[in-house]
């Protein structure tokens, strides 16, 4: 189940005293047998929380079904979707509604093994090869946060990954980075119409409130769930939108006042016809944020994410904030 959201104080209270006591490997290690705790990137074994649930208390999900778009079940016309639209395959929708539950997808698309991920409390929605050396990899989640971001785990070795970066950060495979690869945020209604042979995967067979928003009225919180780090510079809010490409953060506010920014070798767009899936209790009725393309000057898409702010300073501390000029 999804990390239930806890008032500000009692946050900070259990970030604070009880959970930290517990952040050391020897309380895991029963949990986690087969992880090699003694390699591993983090400074301080405080910095990795419980966020409630344990081990696979958030299932992933395994070679998920697909229906045609024709076939699609009731989305909401500005319901987010993931978009994956690799070379010489039919471009496939993940509803944020499925990954809001789930947070990873293991799927192969075209021979290619990928891994669909989303963690909603740093809105981060990245999608990254899942393969490692010629060897695939399938993933998990541990229910541990670090920064307030999920950290997965491959089943394979049982290192631990940090979702917002997909780097390694314990384990036999730390110092390891996945690719990421080009996708995007879309309302449902825009990717429907620009891939109308396109595929959405299938509601999956589990007992969960699919379309529901266990996070209602995150993304205008004061602060982020169990996050003690440094808020963003430049006044932003925590918990605003930035486009980040790279280790640069173009804030959200700036592009909808645009629609086009042209910088630093990218052209990112924005457009009416998202919902928030972390505002309203429906997914699909949640507030406007728009679509975000990014491209590089020959009009490729660019891996990119677009996360809340607060996330943006703690993983890329030394990251440029592409702020009015």
């Amino acid at each position: 189940m999804p990390r239930p959201i806890l008032p500000a104080a009692l946050a900070v209270l259990l970030s604070l005293t009880a959970v930290p006591a517990k952040a050391d490997p020897a309380f895991w290690q029963t949990e986690w047998p087969n992880t090699d705790f003694t390699t591993t990137t983090v400074d301080s074994w405080t910095e990795i929380l419980s966020g409630g649930p344990p081990r696979d208390g958030i299932p992933a999900l395994d070679a998920p079904a697909f229906v045609p778009v024709a076939e699609a079940p009731d989305l909401g016309e500005r319901e987010p979707v993931i978009v994956l639209d690799l070379p010489g395959t039919a471009a496939r929708a993940y509803p944020i509604r499925y990954l809001t539950w789930h947070e990873i997808v293991n799927d192969s698309v075209a021979d290619v093994p990928v891994a669909v991920t989303f963690c909603p409390l740093c809105n981060s929605a990245l999608v990254f090869l899942r393969q490692v050396d010629g060897r695939d990899l399938s993933f998990g989640v541990t229910g541990k946060l670090r920064n307030s971001d999920m950290v997965m785990y491959d089943r394979e070795t049982e290192s631990w990954w940090q979702q917002a970066v997909g780097e390694a950060i314990v384990g036999e495979l730390t110092g390891t980075r996945l690719t990421q690869l080009p996708s995007w945020m879309a309302g449902w209604d825009r990717f429907r119409t620009a891939h109308p042979d396109g595929l959405v995967m299938a509601e999956p067979d589990w007992d969960r409130r699919y379309g529901t928003n266990p996070y209602a009225g995150y993304d205008s919180a004061a602060r982020p769930f169990l996050y003690n780090g440094a808020m963003p510079p430049h006044d932003i809010p925590p918990l605003a939108r930035v486009v980040r490409v790279g280790d640069r953060a173009w804030p959200l506010t700036r592009l909808t006042q645009a629609g086009e920014i042209v910088e630093e070798g990218v052209t990112i767009r924005w457009t009416r016809g998202q919902a928030s899936a972390l505002d309203s209790a429906e997914i699909a009725q949640g507030r406007e944020v728009g679509n975000i393309r990014v491209r590089d000057a020959s009009g490729a898409d660019l891996p990119h994410d677009v996360m809340f702010a607060f996330a943006f300073h703690a993983f890329f501390p030394e990251g440029e904030w592409m702020v009015e000029r």
